[in-house]
């Protein structure tokens, strides 16, 4: 039996959770985990997922999202797969911003057909982190 998933996501029951962006289709299969699913962004979360097309809104994005971010949360982003037309987004891309506003990347997977998906956290205290898409702001 295939993992769910609501599972690979690490969606937690009870976990204050928000989508933003997310198609119809997605949010239904996401919303089904046992999780505290909100509409607005206030307070913390411990699982933020956005779903976003374009370098210049994930970029404007992330830092109001990872603001909201609790320490031990995550903050996952998805983005077209392949060479969708209506997308500039990459893997390399969406590393590189996430590092930018001071986040780690630690997994990807498939979400579904059309959409990946990668997970930041907040990087650990005294950890190196070496990535070649991206530095953290301390690294410049």
């Amino acid at each position: 039996m295939p993992t769910p998933l609501t599972a690979k996501l690490g969606i937690k029951a009870g976990s204050r959770s928000i989508l933003i962006g997310a198609p119809q289709d997605v949010s239904e299969v996401l919303s089904s985990a046992d999780a505290k699913f909100v509409k607005s962004l206030t307070g913390e979360f411990q699982y933020i997922h956005l779903f976003v097309m374009r370098q210049k809104a994930m970029d404007s994005k992330f830092p109001k999202l990872k603001a909201h971010l609790a320490n031990e949360g995550s903050l996952w982003v998805s983005w077209p797969k392949g060479d969708a037309d209506d997308t500039d987004l990459s893997l390399k891309k969406v590393i590189e911003i996430g590092y930018t506003h001071g986040l780690v990347e630690s997994k990807t997977i498939a979400v579904d057909t059309k959409w990946s998906a990668i997970k930041f956290t907040f990087p650990k205290k005294g950890k190196r982190y070496n990535n070649s898409y991206g530095k953290l702001p301390e690294d410049s």
